[in-house]
């Protein structure tokens, strides 16, 4: 089953960016504003995100909705 790391950016709590697991984040242009914040497997996350995954490498998402 697929990983994959979480990103917070603390300016913006509420948003998660996801990544598959160890692909960090070189195609943004500010990478230091986002910590680290843990791993979820594919099977926590909703359709759409693993879509945005598949098609982009990385997904964006509103966290507590």
């Amino acid at each position: 089953m697929d990983e994959f790391d979480l990103y917070i950016n603390p300016a913006k709590p509420t948003l998660g960016l996801y990544v598959r697991k160890g692909a960090g984040l070189p195609d943004l242009a500010e990478p230091g504003q986002w910590q680290l914040e843990g791993h979820v497997w594919a099977n926590e996350l909703p359709p759409a995100v693993l879509q945005g995954l598949e098609a982009n490498g990385h997904a964006f998402q509103e966290l507590g909705s």
